[in-house]
C-alpha cells in the first residue's frame, strides 16, 4: 500500500541567496539513462566529460569544499585540525536538519514519523563524538606549532553548533549575540532564540494528549534558559507509568533519552580532549577552557527524563 511521503523541512540558518549562488546546474537522471549508460560504457566508470570539471564535482561542489583547509602555520598537525573541524560543522548540519524535521512530525501530531528520525540524530551524534578519536591524537607541542594562529577564533563561535543547541532547548541570549554582526546568519539566530525548542513542542505534545502539563512549560519566554519543574516530571512520571511498545509518548521520551545521553558523551569528549591537549591554559575565544567546559558537561537537555528516573 502506498503512502504520500512526509515532506521534509530544509531549515535556514544564514542568508539562502548566499548557498544558492553556489548551486551549478546539473543534468538529471532517471532509471531508464542509467541503464542505457550501463550498455554503452560496458559497465565501466564515465570517464569523459565536457567542460573542465565533471559531474560529480558540479553535484557536490566539493571543488569549493577541498579549498577551504588553508593553513596558517608550519606545524603539521594544523591539516587534520581543520579538516576535522568542517566535518564537524557539516555533521552539526546534518542534525540540525534532522531535528528541525522531528520538531515538524511532533507538531504535526507525527510521533512516529518523528521516531523514524531520532535513530539517526543518535548516529550522527555517535559520529560527532568519534572526532575527538582523531583530534586526540594531536599533542600539546603539535597543538602548540599553531594554536597561535587561531587568535581568538573559539568553536562557540560556530553559529551551526549554536543552532544545534537552541533546537535542543539550551538557550543563550549572550552566545547567541555573539552573531548579531553578522547579517548573513544574526536573523535565523535571533528566530531560533526566540521559538520553541524540539523539547517545547514535545510538552505541547503531551498537553494535545492530555497529559497534565504546567501552564508555565506550555508559554514562556522562549530565549530563556529552560528551568527544570515537577509539573513537566510529573507528567512524564505519567506517560513512564505504561512502559511498553505500544505507548509511542514513552518511545518518544527514550528517543530523547537516547539523544541526550549521546550528546551529553561528547561534551564529555570534548572536555577530555581539550584537557589533554591544553591542561588548563585559557581557551582562545576568552573563555577559562577547561574550567568553563566543565559547566557545559554538567548540562542536561530535557532535565525532567534524567530525574524522573528517580521516581520510577
Amino acid at each position: 500500500m502506498a503512502t504520500t511521503p512526509r515532506k521534509r523541512v530544509v531549515p535556514e540558518v544564514r542568508n539562502p541567496a548566499l548557498e544558492l549562488s553556489l548551486v551549478k546546474p546539473i543534468a538529471t537522471g532517471d532509471n531508464t539513462q542509467r541503464a542505457t549508460t550501463v550498455r554503452d560504457t560496458d559497465g565501466e566508470p564515465l570517464t569523459a566529460f565536457e567542460g573542465t570539471s565533471n559531474p560529480y564535482l558540479e553535484h557536490q561542489r566539493n571543488d569549493l569544499l577541498l579549498s577551504l583547509q588553508h593553513m596558517r602555520s608550519e606545524g603539521h598537525d594544523e591539516m587534520v585540525f581543520m579538516c576535522i573541524t568542517h566535518c564537524k560543522e557539516l555533521t552539526f548540519k546534518a542534525i540540525h536538519y534532522e531535528l528541525a524535521n522531528m520538531q515538524a512530525r511532533v507538531r504535526a501530531d507525527d510521533v512516529a514519523g518523528a521516531l523514524q528520525l531520532a535513530p539517526r540524530v543518535k548516529a550522527l551524534l555517535e559520529f560527532l563524538g568519534k572526532t575527538w578519536d582523531v583530534l586526540s591524537t594531536i599533542t600539546p607541542h603539535e597543538f602548540n606549532q599553531f594554536r597561535n594562529t587561531l587568535g581568538i577564533a573559539s568553536g562557540q563561535q560556530s553559529y551551526m553548533y549554536r543552532h544545534v543547541e537552541f533546537i535542543l532547548g539550551n538557550k543563550s541570549v549572550p552566545l547567541a549575540r555573539a552573531h548579531a554582526n553578522n547579517p548573513d546568519v544574526w536573523l535565523w539566530m535571533e528566530r531560533a532564540l526566540n521559538s520553541p525548542s524540539l523539547y517545547d513542542d514535545v510538552l505541547a505534545l503531551l498537553h494535545r494528549r492530555d497529559i497534565a502539563v504546567p501552564p508555565e512549560a506550555l508559554s514562556r519566554d522562549w530565549s530563556a534558559p529552560y528551568v527544570t519543574n515537577p509539573g513537566v516530571e510529573a507528567a512524564w512520571l505519567w506517560v513512564y507509568g505504561d512502559p511498553t511498545p505500544e505507548n509511542e509518548l514513552y518511545r518518544l521520551g527514550e528517543a530523547l533519552m537516547d539523544i541526550a545521553d549521546v550528546f551529553s558523551q561528547y561534551r564529555w569528549r570534548h572536555f577530555v580532549s581539550v584537557e589533554r591537549i591544553l591542561g588548563f591554559k585559557p581557551g582562545t575565544g576568552g573563555s577559562a577552557g577547561v574550567g568553563w567546559l566543565r559547566s557545559v558537561v554538567d548540562h542536561r537537555f530535557f532535565p525532567e527524563l534524567w530525574s524522573v528516573r528517580t521516581q520510577l
